[in-house]
């Protein structure tokens, strides 16, 4: 396949949403604002039974079935958990909103950045971020960065200092995680701080996010979850290992920026799922196993961005803003030269 001399080489672009880690605290609603204990990881050690099906040769062998079957499945694993006296879960982190997505972090084509620049200028000209700075303020007063800490939960309460002065108070439980259709006042506000710092209107904006979630009294808590990649090698026999900061229970800042950028709802599946999905290059779903963004389709990034970036007009106006929202995620995105 011959390369495309249009387009750069080496191009990257630096992400625009930059959450830190989130630390998980454990309180109670009563008095949430006052008294927070840092949740702690615990080793346990547990005799479960056998529950992933079973290869072939062993089905066809009923003494080896039973055999396998019968035979406990011992692990060690980390938990979290709240105490018998609290009922309520912090996580607290920050976000820093960045300018300048015109301008990539690395371009090797003098023509094409050109292009490009003019582009994302007309875009933000005449759409200032506002649709994609509306769909981030939702997902965090709905406290989609919860994960798994945001189902079951009697209330959840999100807290969004802007500045000393001002800070925004949501009820999560009040927005809907499939769309993005809410008009709130204070969605407006935290919505018109985003768009300003996208489009270049202030340098950044930096916001300080706490969210509590009434989840019972000494119910578990989900911090995420280590990656083991050389499990052979590993110093530990432990088969779920959790996240921690200094010993205090986190979630990482991956996570927590694959929620914030849950804004996908313009793939050609949307209306069969109704689920918004992660903002990928190629709507890559890893949980599913699936990718909703195809070349064959024609709805994958790079399709859509070398028509946006050497100024054709895309189909229609979701097309665009997908395209910068990926651009915003960042990544590197340049064109191997290699066949």
């Amino acid at each position: 396949m011959a390369k495309n001399n249009k387009i750069a080489s080496v191009l990257a672009f630096e992400k625009k949403l930059v959450p830190s880690d989130g630390y998980l605290y454990g309180t109670t609603w009563g008095k949430r604002n006052e008294s927070v204990t840092p949740l702690k990881l615990k080793e346990k050690s547990v005799r479960g039974t056998i529950s992933n099906r079973l290869k072939k040769a062993l089905q066809a062998d009923p003494l080896k079935l039973d055999a396998e079957v019968e035979k406990a499945n011992l692990q060690t694993v980390d938990s979290c958990a709240l105490t018998n006296e609290q009922d309520t879960l912090k996580l607290e982190f920050t976000l820093k909103i960045l300018s300048g997505v015109e301008n990539p972090s690395a371009c090797n084509h003098v023509e094409f950045n050109q292009t490009y620049t003019q582009a994302a200028k007309d875009y933000i000209a005449e759409h200032g971020f506002t649709e994609l700075a509306n769909r981030y303020a939702t997902n965090i007063a709905n406290g989609r960065f919860l994960w798994r800490n945001r189902v079951g939960t009697d209330k959840i309460e999100i807290q969004v200092k802007i500045s000393e002065t001002q800070t925004l108070i949501f009820d999560a439980s009040a927005f809907n995680t499939q769309n993005f259709n809410d008009s709130s006042e204070d969605i407006k506000v935290l919505s018109k701080k985003i768009a300003e710092a996208l489009s270049g209107q202030n340098d950044f904006l930096f916001l300080e996010i706490t969210a509590y979630a009434q989840m019972g009294k000494a119910q578990d808590v989900y911090p995420s979850e280590e990656l083991v990649l050389d499990k052979g090698n590993s110093k530990t026999k432990k088969s779920k290992i959790l996240y921690h900061i200094n010993d205090i229970a986190g979630m990482h800042s991956q996570k927590i920026g694959n929620a914030l950028r849950t804004i996908d709802t313009w793939y050609p599946e949307y209306i069969e799922r109704n689920t918004p999905i992660a903002i990928e290059p190629y709507g890559a779903v890893t949980n599913l196993g699936k990718a909703y963004r195809t070349p064959k389709a024609k709805a994958d990034f790079f399709t859509l961005f070398d028509k946006f970036a050497c100024g054709e007009k895309l189909d229609n106006v979701e097309d665009e803003h997908y395209v910068m929202a990926v651009l915003v995620r960042g990544g590197v995105f340049g064109e191997s030269g290699k066949e």
